[in-house]
C-alpha cells in the first residue's frame, strides 16, 4: 500500500466524525465507509478538501469535493463532508440537500443525523430538528435530553415530562432535568404534578433529604402551609439529625405559638455548619422580628447571639443593630452597626446608621473621625458633610465646620428639609467665630425654608 494510500485511511478515520455542538456522539464507533481502493486522483482532492476544511477555508473545501463527486458519486462520506462544509458557511438549504443525500445512502450513521440535526437547530427549524433527533434517540439514549429540551420549546410538555420520567427513572435524577421539568411546571401553572412528582420520588427514595425539602418548599409555595408542616414533621421523623428542615420548622412552630420549639430550631439553623449565611440571616432576621412583637422573648435573642457572636454576618449585625434601635438601647445598637461595617465597610446605609448614632449620642469626636473617612469614599454625598459640621460644631472647630457646611450645601438638590440644617449649621459656625452677620443671614435663610415645609 502506499504511503498517500495508508495516511489517507488513517486521516478519514479521524475527520468524517462531525463537530456537533449540541449533542453527544460516541467517538468508540468508526463509520463504514472505506476509500481506500479509490484513484489516486480522486484521494488528492479529497485530502485538499480535508485540508481546507481544517484551515476553515470552507470554500475550496467545497470546490474540492465537487471534484470528488465528479470522479465518484456513489460514497456517502463526500456528500457529508460537503454537509458540513455548507453548514459552516451559513449554506443550510445546500448542506440539508446533501446530508439526507448521504442519510439515504446509509441511513443508520448517527453522525450523518446528527450533521443534519445541527443544521435545524441553527436555523431554529425546530419541528425538524425533532424529527431529526427522535432518530437520533435509537442510538444514544442522551439525545432524549436535548429531545426534551426541544418538545418543551414546541410547547408538547406531556412528551417531555414523559422523556424526562423515562430518563430519571434509567439514570437518576439530574439539576439539569430537574430545572427542565420545573420550567414547565411553571409554564404549565400546573403545581399538582410537580407535587406528585416529589411525593413519588420520596415513596421510592425515602432517605434522600433534598426531595423532601422540596416538597416542604412547594407546599409553602402553594399556601398549603398544614402539608409544609407535615411534610417537615416527615422529614424531621426519617432524618432527626436534619438540620436544613429547621429552616422551616422554626416558622411554623412560631405560628403554632410553640415558641420553645421554635428557639430550638433556630439555634439549630443559625449554628449549623451546613447551612449558608445568607439563610442563617433570614432565620435571625425573622426572630429578631418575633422579638420587637413579643419582648418577652429578648432573653432568647441574648442567647441566640451569643452562641453565634464569632460566626455572625454583615446582615445579621445590621438586623440586630436594627433590633436594638427599636427598643431604644443605642448602645447595643451601635455596637452591632459598627460590628457589620467592619464586614461591609463601604455600605454607605451602614455608614449612616452609625454617623446618625454617634451624633445622638454625643460621641462627636467619632462622628467627626469616621464622617472625613466616609466623605474619602463617598464625597458627593450631602449627609456626611451635614454630619461632619454637627460634630465639628460641637467640639468647637467651628472654621472646620463651616469648610466642610458650604463645601456639601452646593451637592443638594431639591432637599429643602436638609438644605435647612445646613443654614442652621452654618448660622452656629459662623456665630461660633463671631461673624455675627453671616450667622443672622444663615439663621433667616433656614427659618425661611422652614416656614414654606
Amino acid at each position: 500500500m502506499k504511503k498517500q494510500t495508508y495516511i489517507f485511511l488513517i486521516l478519514i478515520g479521524m475527520l468524517i466524525i462531525p463537530q456537533a455542538t449540541y449533542s453527544q456522539v460516541d467517538f468508540n464507533k468508526k463509520p463504514d465507509d472505506d476509500l481506500g481502493n479509490e484513484e489516486d486522483e480522486f484521494q488528492e482532492y479529497f485530502f485538499e478538501a480535508l485540508k481546507q476544511k481544517g484551515i476553515e477555508n470552507y470554500e475550496r473545501a467545497v470546490d474540492a469535493l465537487q471534484k470528488c463527486l465528479n470522479l465518484n458519486s456513489k460514497l456517502p462520506i463526500v456528500y457529508f463532508e460537503l454537509g458540513k462544509n455548507y453548514n459552516k458557511l451559513k449554506n443550510f438549504g445546500e448542506a440539508e440537500d446533501n446530508l439526507k443525500k448521504a442519510i439515504d445512502m446509509q441511513p443508520d450513521n448517527e453522525w450523518f443525523l446528527d450533521e443534519l440535526y445541527e443544521v435545524y437547530y441553527q436555523q431554529d427549524d425546530i419541528k425538524k430538528a425533532i424529527k431529526t433527533i427522535e432518530q437520533l434517540v435509537k442510538y444514544h439514549p442522551d439525545y432524549k435530553e436535548d429531545l426534551a429540551a426541544l418538545y418543551v420549546r414546541e410547547e408538547k410538555y406531556n412528551k417531555a415530562l414523559e422523556l424526562l420520567d423515562e430518563l430519571d427513572q434509567k439514570l437518576g435524577t439530574s439539576p439539569t432535568r430537574d430545572a427542565m421539568r420545573n420550567d414547565i411546571y411553571s409554564i404549565t401553572g400546573n403545581a399538582d404534578d410537580r407535587i406528585e412528582n416529589l411525593e413519588q420520588r420520596i415513596a421510592n427514595n425515602p432517605n434522600n433529604e433534598d426531595n423532601h425539602l422540596k416538597l416542604i418548599y412547594r407546599y409553602s409555595q402553594t399556601g398549603d402551609k398544614k402539608a409544609a408542616y407535615k411534610a417537615a414533621q416527615n422529614l424531621l421523623k426519617i432524618k432527626p439529625e436534619s438540620q436544613f428542615v429547621h429552616l422551616a420548622l422554626y416558622k411554623f412552630y412560631l405560628q403554632d405559638n410553640k415558641i420553645q420549639d421554635a428557639i430550638k430550631s433556630v439555634k439549630i439553623a443559625v449554628t449549623s455548619p451546613e447551612i449558608n449565611p445568607d439563610a442563617k440571616a433570614k432565620v435571625l432576621k425573622d426572630f429578631v422580628a418575633f422579638v420587637s412583637q413579643n419582648p418577652e422573648y429578648e432573653k432568647d435573642l441574648i442567647d441566640i447571639t451569643a452562641v453565634i457572636d464569632k460566626t455572625k454576618d454583615a446582615e445579621t449585625n445590621s438586623n440586630l443593630g436594627q433590633y436594638y434601635l427599636k427598643a431604644g438601647d443605642k448602645v447595643k445598637a451601635l455596637a452591632n452597626f459598627q460590628e457589620a461595617l467592619k464586614q461591609m465597610p463601604k455600605d454607605f446605609k451602614l455608614i449612616k446608621d452609625v454617623l446618625l448614632l454617634q451624633l445622638e449620642m454625643q460621641n462627636y469626636k467619632a462622628a467627626a473621625a469616621e464622617s472625613e473617612r466616609a466623605l474619602e469614599l463617598y464625597p458627593a454625598q450631602p449627609i456626611l458633610y451635614l454630619i461632619n459640621g454637627v460634630a465639628q460644631n460641637n467640639l468647637n472647630n467651628y472654621k472646620k465646620a463651616i469648610e466642610n457646611l458650604e463645601m456639601g450645601v452646593d451637592f443638594l438638590v431639591e432637599n429643602p428639609t436638609m438644605q435647612a440644617d445646613f443654614y442652621s449649621e452654618l448660622s452656629i459656625a459662623y456665630k461660633g467665630i463671631n461673624n455675627n452677620t453671616k450667622a443672622e443671614t444663615f439663621a433667616k435663610k433656614a427659618q425661611a425654608l422652614k416656614a414654606q415645609q
